[in-house]
C-alpha cells in the first residue's frame, strides 16, 4: 500500500509541476492589452498616432509594425522611442479615407514572438 500512495503522490506532484511551468510560460507571452487607435475605431486622418501596450516588456529593436493599406499593400512603420518597456509607438502619415490594419509582431521578454492586427477606419 505505501508504494501505491507514493506512486499517486509522485504523479500528482509531476502533474502540478507541469501545469505550473505551462502557466508561467503562457503568462510571459506578449498579449496586446490596449491599442490606439482602438480596434474597429473610426477616426480622421491624414495622420494617425499608433500606440500599442502589452502585458510584458517587448524588444522594440526586434519587433515589427506595418500598416495594411486599403489596396492590400503593406507599408512598414518605423517604431518610435519606447515611453516604457511594454509600449510600442509609431506614426502613420498621409492616410486617405479607407480601412486599415496595424500589423504587429513583437519579441517578448520570454523570447517568444507573437503577432496580431488592429483594424481601424479613416473617415473623411
Amino acid at each position: 500500500m505505501p508504494d501505491k500512495n507514493r506512486t499517486i503522490a509522485a504523479a500528482c506532484f509531476l502533474s502540478i509541476f507541469t501545469l505550473l511551468i505551462y502557466v508561467q510560460a503562457a503568462a510571459a507571452h506578449a498579449v496586446l492589452l490596449e491599442a490606439t487607435p482602438a480596434a474597429s475605431a473610426s477616426l480622421k486622418g491624414p495622420d494617425v498616432a499608433i500606440r500599442l501596450r502589452y502585458n510584458v516588456r517587448v524588444e522594440a529593436g526586434r519587433s515589427r509594425l506595418s500598416l495594411l493599406l486599403p489596396d492590400k499593400s503593406v507599408k512598414p512603420l518605423t517604431i518610435g522611442e519606447q515611453p516604457s518597456p511594454d509600449i510600442l509607438t509609431a506614426q502613420a502619415a498621409g492616410l486617405t479615407p479607407g480601412e486599415y490594419r496595424v500589423r504587429w509582431q513583437v519579441l517578448a521578454s520570454d523570447g517568444h514572438i507573437t503577432r496580431g492586427e488592429v483594424p481601424f477606419t479613416v473617415v473623411p
